[in-house]
């Protein structure tokens, strides 16, 4: 299974965060998930949030991230990437460019946040990139609908909120068997709710493609060795 781990680009400074996607494969991550910092990022947490405000007044050029991001992946060629963006800063840097930066760097996977149409995934589709689908732990008809039909990884909730697993799928295992028998046949990836190496023995153990970690780490960037240590913890229940 695969480790993910979650680095906020530009916090503190683009160059760190280059610094740090090394730090994250040297201890034994698999793929990082990206971001570019939001102006207004609505769906995020305090804590996310406030690291995307800090890394835009550090530095609100986008051209500069996406030099950085390009950097990283220079550095670290046999890593995979997974952008994510939401709409708005897509349309702020502009479709197009946004997919031929995607397509001139090897940047396949894109998670999409923020998407008031389909009209900016669809574009995105169609310039080659792959657009991920959110899936919650209740398995919405229409979420479980659009993963069918999406030509990325489903991003399945792990861990459910109080009263949101259902008496048909009360368990992860439960909710991938559930897809897996719907037809889905891309990766699925599970996040939201993932704290600890237990954790991804669980996602391991319900037959989860790979695992997403945030804050649990974000949280270790200013302690390079605990967090080199708690990755090692999480790629060995991975």
């Amino acid at each position: 299974m695969k480790l993910i781990l979650y680095l906020s680009n530009g916090y503190p400074t683009i160059e760190s965060s280059i610094e740090m996607a090394r730090t994250y494969v040297d201890a034994g991550c698999d793929m990082i998930e990206m971001d570019f910092p939001s102006k207004d990022p609505f769906l995020e947490g305090d804590f996310i949030a406030r690291r995307m405000a800090k890394a835009l007044e550090a530095e609100c050029d986008y051209d500069k991230y996406m030099v950085g991001m390009a950097k990283a992946h220079a550095l670290l060629p046999d890593t995979k990437f997974i952008l994510m963006a939401y709409e708005s800063t897509i349309l702020e840097i502009g479709i197009g460019r946004f997919g031929g930066f995607c397509r001139e760097n090897d940047f396949e996977d894109i998670i999409l946040v923020g998407s008031s149409t389909d009209e900016v995934k669809d574009r995105l589709i169609a310039a080659g990139l792959k657009v991920s689908c959110y899936v919650q732990f209740n398995l919405p008809e229409e979420e479980v609908r659009r993963a069918l039909e999406s030509n990325g990884f489903t991003y399945l909730q792990a861990v459910p909120a109080p009263g949101q697993a259902t008496r048909e799928h009360p368990t992860l295992k439960s909710c991938i068997g559930y897809l897996r028998s719907r037809g889905l046949e891309n990766a699925i990836y599970c996040g939201v709710g993932v704290h600890s190496p237990q954790d991804a023995q669980m996602v391991r153990d319900a037959g989860g493609d790979g695992i997403f970690v945030g804050s649990t780490i974000l949280r270790l960037h200013d302690d390079k060795l605990a967090l080199a240590d708690k990755i090692r913890e999480f790629k060995e229940r991975c």
